[in-house]
């Protein structure tokens, strides 16, 4: 039987700068060294430190005070349909902004610190790409938005995700069980984490733009909002294409200064300040109602 990538981290880690492969290297041990890439060291410190991603760190800031704004910007458009449920989608992007300062940031923590806020930062991208899927589907008004019924489903849900990744993600940087175990014999080859880091939150983004694709042109029969939609789902591919793919390239024209994780923090902060425009132009007043009313009135 031939051998299969599915499941192996290696040549990920070895090219881009994720939360996931801090997971599985040794006490100390620089990630990007460990899987034989460009290491990304930054800026030097004192005592032979780095603090290696400086602008993601610069960036992670200014998405988590984006965030609040819009936050409370959400909570100003009372008649919304959604509200409460994107202020939850806001939240968890905060919580994923503010393990990336530890994890992609590259302060210069205790190995076992950096391990407990990369495992945080993976459940928390579990969680929040749930938490927008079901966001497209309120706008269906399958349930009443912002009913206790509505938001305690979102929110156990996510919960349930966020625990259980969690849990996951510290076995496998601990070892605790030895259940996930994770070593190079197996090019870092762990299933559980490649389906719900990889697999689960593209699954979760894909349906989130089709389901919300059918509410704006076969509900609300416009597509003026699909502009918002598609630059969201644009803006979010680049910075992905500069993580994976770009990014060994500027790791290694740099020295190791900067690589792609950088502009995966710009491009992901703009992918999701459109995906608010959008939600927030398909909440107006002003739309034409369907036949029969519909779900946003």
């Amino acid at each position: 039987m031939g051998s299969t990538q599915f499941g192996n981290f290696n040549d990920f880690c070895r090219d881009s700068t994720l939360p996931v492969c801090n997971l599985f290297v040794a006490d100390n041990q620089p990630p990007n060294k460990a899987y034989g890439g460009c290491a990304l060291v930054g800026i030097g410190l004192s005592n032979d430190r780095h603090l290696s991603n400086l602008g993601s760190i610069l960036l992670a800031f200014i998405a988590i005070l984006t965030s609040l704004i819009l936050l409370l910007r959400t909570d100003r458009k009372r008649a919304a349909v959604g509200r409460r449920e994107m202020q939850i989608f806001l939240l968890g992007f905060i919580v994923i902004e503010i393990c990336e300062i530890f994890s992609v940031g590259g302060f210069p923590l205790n190995s076992a610190v950096r391990k407990g806020f990369s495992a945080v930062h993976v459940a928390a991208i579990t969680a929040t790409c749930w938490i927008l899927l079901l966001n497209a589907l309120v706008g269906f008004q399958i349930l009443d938005d912002g009913t206790p019924a509505s938001l305690g489903l979102i929110v156990a849900s996510s919960l349930i995700l966020f625990i259980g990744t969690g849990y996951i993600a510290l076995d496998t940087a601990f070892d605790w069980t030895g259940e996930f175990a994770t070593t190079a014999s197996h090019d870092y080859r762990n299933i559980a984490l490649y389906v719900l880091y990889q697999l689960f939150p593209l699954v979760c983004l894909v349906a989130f733009y089709v389901l919300e694709a059918v509410l704006v042109i076969r509900v609300l029969g416009e597509l003026r909002p699909m502009l918002y939609l598609t630059c969201a789902a644009l803006l979010f591919a680049i910075g992905q294409i500069f993580e994976y793919v770009i990014s060994v390239h500027l790791c290694e024209a740099s020295h190791g200064k900067i690589n792609g994780a950088l502009f995966e923090t710009l491009f992901t902060l703009l992918a999701v300040g459109t995906v608010w425009a959008f939600w927030s132009s398909i909440t107006e007043d002003d739309w034409p109602l369907p036949m029969g009313g519909g779900a946003y009135q």
